[in-house]
């Protein structure tokens, strides 16, 4: 039996009814190791950065014997990876990354600057996703989700995070940040990009899933939450 909140998960895969699941894409031999250059180069700029933390973060991120999803926007989502090496040593954050081949190469690249991927989408593998994301939560590590992510639109949040947060129990952390110099990339999301050597100063807010429980509209409520963390 599942346990408690997880009901919505307890279909198996292999349901008649079902069709039968799509392939997971992956890289191996020359694809997977032209990943590493550009992997390297992040890992190196990201130790460049002066990364600050108020209070409150540093508290959040310390506190590792719970896990969490971490909820940031997904144009902020380049220096997460370095956010974990630095202040939250002994977890790991697993991210939700397509199952296409394009999912691959970016399953490869997270792999290299430090973080672990899930693989599927609301479209593809997403009952398996699901199922993968609520496991990592019951294991004891972390999630991260960009809510107005792939393909925005930009600042809108969906509700994928807060249903799996209610359905495991798990608390919720909002992460802000605050670039000091950084470049726009013309993406949907202006995706920051900052400055080797800047400073970024990294908030951080706790919503306990007994929050969620309560809240009338967690959606709004969150997204507006989000917002003032993160001020453009």
């Amino acid at each position: 039996m599942p346990p408690p909140g997880l009901l919505a998960y307890s279909l198996p895969v292999t349901d008649p009814l079902l069709p039968p699941p799509p392939r997971i894409h992956a890289l191996a031999g020359w694809r997977r190791a032209l990943v590493w250059p550009l992997g390297l180069l992040v890992r190196a700029w990201c130790r460049t950065l002066r990364i600050a933390l108020d209070a409150p973060a540093r508290d959040l991120l310390g506190r590792i014997d719970r896990p969490a999803v971490f909820t940031l926007w997904h144009n902020r989502l380049f220096i997460a990876a370095e956010i974990y090496r630095r202040f939250r040593r002994g977890k790991h954050l697993y991210a939700l990354v397509s199952a296409s081949k394009d999912g691959a190469w970016l399953s490869a690249f997270f792999e290299v600057v430090g973080m672990r991927t899930v693989r599927g989408s609301s479209s593809r593998l997403g009952r398996q996703a699901l199922h993968g994301l609520a496991d990592k939560l019951q294991s004891g590590q972390d999630i991260g989700i960009t809510p107005d992510g792939p393909r925005g639109p930009c600042y809108e949040l969906k509700g994928g995070g807060i249903i799996l947060a209610r359905r495991t129990g798990a608390t919720t952390i909002l992460v802000g940040m605050h670039f000091g110099r950084a470049w726009r990339v013309p993406s949907w999301d202006r995706f920051y990009l900052p400055w080797p050597f800047s400073r970024i100063t990294v908030t951080a807010e706790e919503w306990p899933a007994e929050r969620l429980a309560q809240s009338d509209e967690p959606i709004g409520e969150m997204q507006a939450r989000l917002l003032a963390l993160n001020p453009d």
